[in-house]
């Protein structure tokens, strides 16, 4: 689609909003942005230099004030509002900003989905891609807007984006060379309203490859193999539970890949920095499109090596007076929490609350009550995460009044050999702008209390 002289609606002033909005003006498009929020309370927006009609603020509009011949659709804005229902209703399309900044673009593009393990495996794919030669740009949902960055690279480059179900929801061109689903747990249904239609959103980054193309998907979740069968593109697999005779999987304590009865060794998992079982995945997934992308497997090896993990996964704060501070802030389901529980053996105590995202937390306190020595809980969703730890039985429940609380009795439940982990659960959304915001403020907040960490 020419977008020059097209008049185009951009839904959501947040990072990927003013990100599309430049893009579109530099191509020559009549742009209108809309956010519900006020004017003073949009960063950013007063610099993008629009005019008072093409700012439409402070409220959800008319069909009739923003009609367009194209809408970009922030990731964080439910497609269910009535203006832009009316507006798919008279067939105008609707895209997501990455479709938007990619779609032109003949950049090799790799695409990670699932619903956890996306942030590491794509920083890490990141950092084997620049061992390519190639510049290689990593964004998308890991924080930076694509549109704000993808002209920067050569036409030859790598792009490395993490791409959520809502991106996903509105692509419509858009191919990835390599396309990774690293799992499928519940999350985000009060959006999809099903795993189905959870699962089919993911799915969608498989959608315009080829035979050309790889897709890598993980072997121990059904829902995600059973795609293999589906797809356009060549298939892979990794397995943590399973050795795979035609795919990347665990053989004694050595990750390998096999092709054809022929076992090639890459890595001993104590060569990794990264703990837990779950980053396993993430390296056998990051190994297959380093593979695709052209790398030797020494020039793999070296960068596993080196790879120390991702800020607010698992991030070591640092060990204070024989406590082990841990931000996995990043934990915003359940799934991804007891992936964290299960990556210590020490004792753990537990701040866990937030923003629930329409999930149950019964399956998770079970968890809790094996692994976990004492909850905190904290934010909207601790009524309801108390109660389901309750009917688990899970013994020692604090309930924190603040954050600062949170972390304050977390200390005093703590001893010596313990882990201190932040792993919510739940979104950080009823507390603070985002995770990366609670991360750092429970980082900040530890430090408040000891001297210089000793790791």
């Amino acid at each position: 689609m020419e977008l020059a002289n097209k008049k185009v609606l951009v839904v959501g002033a947040g990072k990927s909003g003013l990100a599309a909005v430049k893009k579109l003006k530099a191509l020559g498009a009549n742009v209108i942005l809309t956010d519900r929020q006020e004017m003073d309370k949009l960063e950013g927006v007063a610099e993008l230099g629009l005019a008072d009609g093409q700012l439409v603020v402070g409220k959800v509009p008319q069909w009739e004030e923003v009609q367009a011949d194209l809408i970009v659709l922030s990731p964080g804005v439910s497609p269910l509002l009535p203006f832009i229902q009316e507006g798919l209703a008279k067939g105008v399309h609707i895209w997501s900003e990455v479709e938007l900044a990619l779609r032109e673009h003949q950049a090799r593009k790799v695409g990670v989905t699932g619903t956890n393990g996306k942030t590491t495996t794509t920083t890490l794919i990141g950092e084997l891609a620049k061992r390519t030669g190639q510049q290689a740009l990593v964004a998308g949902n890991i924080g930076v807007a694509l549109s704000s960055q993808v002209d920067e690279l050569p036409q030859d480059g790598i792009v490395v984006a993490e791409l959520s179900s809502f991106q996903l929801e509105w692509i419509e061109s858009l191919r990835l060379n390599i396309a990774i689903l690293m799992n499928l747990t519940p999350d985000h249904l009060d959006r999809h309203g099903t795993v189905e239609n959870y699962l089919a959103a993911k799915a969608r980054i498989f959608e315009n490859q080829t035979e050309e193309d790889l897709a890598v998907l993980n072997w121990d979740d059904p829902m995600v193999r059973a795609l293999g069968t589906t797809l356009k593109a060549r298939v892979t697999y990794f397995s943590s539970a399973s050795f795979l005779e035609d795919g990347f999987s665990l053989l004694g304590d050595s990750i390998v890949y096999a092709e054809k009865g022929q076992i090639t060794p890459i890595i001993e998992r104590q060569e990794l920095q990264l703990r837990g079982s779950h980053n396993l995945e993430n390296v056998m997934a990051s190994i297959a499109a380093a593979k695709e992308l052209g790398l030797s497997w020494e020039e793999i090896v070296l960068g596993l090596r080196e790879f120390k993990g991702v800020e607010h996964r698992q991030e070591a704060v640092g060990t204070y007076d024989g406590i082990l501070f841990i931000n996995d802030s990043k934990g915003t389901n359940p799934d991804a929490a007891e992936k964290a529980l299960y990556a210590f053996e020490e004792p753990i105590v537990l701040i866990a609350g937030g923003k629930n995202k329409g999930l149950d937390f019964h399956d998770f306190m079970k968890i809790v009550k094996a692994q976990v020595k004492s909850l905190v809980l904290v934010g909207m969703a601790a009524d309801e995460m108390e109660q389901a730890a309750l009917d688990e039985g899970v013994k020692r429940i604090l309930r924190a009044t603040s954050f600062e609380n949170a972390v304050e009795l977390s200390i005093g439940e703590a001893v010596a050999g313990d882990v201190v982990l932040l792993s919510p659960a739940c979104t950080s959304w009823d507390m603070f702008k985002s995770y990366e915001e609670r991360g750092e403020f429970f980082k900040e907040l530890v430090r408040r209390h000891y001297r210089e960490p000793i790791f």
